[in-house]
């Protein structure tokens, strides 16, 4: 039996390396996943441009998968050696100041519970998530789809804590993945129309097939102008900005009607200082939020509206890759040549 395997191993911005490294061993209450498909991501992308400070010189790099269960600890009962199943990233600890106010995204010690390794053959899941954010994948369901379960369960949170009515006019900013999930999400919340501002064309052709109302190019139109001509000069009533830079931060308060509601969704690096037209903030009444990672529910939502097909992610899925391709992988997201792109361990 193998006692090694490959792993893309993180080595500081732009500098990763595939190396042989031990498999995994549990702990009395920890489990080993074998990875069937793992997907790349824009928080991945973000981290391999610039660092992160949750990303260590030495970890194994990515954090969405699903697959097998490998071996389980001797007091893990709930799982057994070949189960599918899917896993966060992290847990909560569920008795800090934040998860005592129901708060479990906000926890304090959220940053040292989180757990990386998926761009490998296989990957240790700690105590604190084999006990609350594993679940079996649903069948039918392939391994690259059910992957997408932590990103969407962070769109899930978003669309939840932002509270669309039925009928509203929804402006989204971005078209990313994060962008066309949070689509679909307020289109089953009751969006009566979703307008989405994106920069390529041809993601927002994919964002027009998937349901998007209206579709525009920043590079074409003015964002506020044009969102602004197409609500009769009001503005929408929610927009969500998802494409993470300050100019888009400004740009989605200024498209939201008086009363309107802006969750700022997307992550900027640390120290990034915005600046907001204070007068339309204050006498227009916008409600303004930001939303960060997922909460054990929102998992659990997230694998139900995958296996039940009501998020469709196989658009925003444009290729398969091995684990020596990940650098590859993340730069041509980087040119918006794919939006993710799916890896298979067993392809090296």
């Amino acid at each position: 039996m193998a006692t090694t395997m490959q792993g893309v191993v993180f080595l500081g911005a732009q500098n990763l390396e595939l190396r042989e490294i031990d498999i995994p061993t549990p702990g009395p209450n920890e489990m080993v996943v074998k990875i069937e498909r793992a997907t790349t991501c824009g928080t991945d992308l973000k981290g391999y441009l610039r660092g992160h400070r949750l990303f260590r010189e030495g970890m194994i790099f990515g954090h969405e998968f699903a697959g097998y269960v490998h071996a389980v600890g001797s007091n893990v009962t709930k799982w057994k050696e070949g189960d599918a199943v899917v896993a966060a990233n992290s847990a909560p600890c569920n008795v800090c100041f934040f998860c005592r106010r129901g708060r479990p995204q906000l926890c304090v010690e959220i940053e040292q519970r989180m757990n990386f390794g998926a761009y490998a053959e296989y990957i240790l899941i700690p105590e604190h998530i084999t006990s609350q954010n594993v679940h079996r994948k649903p069948e039918g369901l392939a391994w690259e789809y059910a992957s997408f379960t932590e990103p969407l369960a962070c769109s899930v949170l978003a669309v939840n804590q932002i509270g669309i009515e039925l009928g509203d006019t929804v402006a989204i900013i971005g078209a990313g993945a994060q962008a066309l999930m949070q689509l679909q999400l307020v289109k089953a919340s009751g969006a009566g129309r979703v307008i989405l501002v994106g920069r390529s064309h041809g993601r927002l052709e994919t964002a027009r097939e998937m349901g998007a109302d209206v579709v525009f190019s920043s590079l074409d139109h003015d964002p506020i102008e044009h969102v602004r001509a197409l609500t009769e000069g009001y503005g929408a009533d929610v927009v969500i900005e998802s494409a993470g830079n300050p100019t888009t931060w400004e740009q989605a308060l200024l498209m939201a009607r008086k009363g309107g509601k802006v969750l700022q969704y997307s992550g900027l690096p640390g120290g990034t200082q915005v600046s907001f037209d204070a007068t339309h903030l204050h006498y227009g009444e916008i409600t303004m939020m930001g939303s960060f990672h997922h909460t054990p529910r929102t998992i659990e939502q997230a694998v139900n509206l995958l296996g039940t097909g009501q998020v469709d992610v196989r658009p925003m899925l444009q290729g398969t890759i091995g684990l020596g391709e990940v650098e590859e992988g993340l730069l041509r997201m980087k040119r918006s040549e794919v939006i993710k792109l799916a890896v298979d361990p067993r392809l090296n």
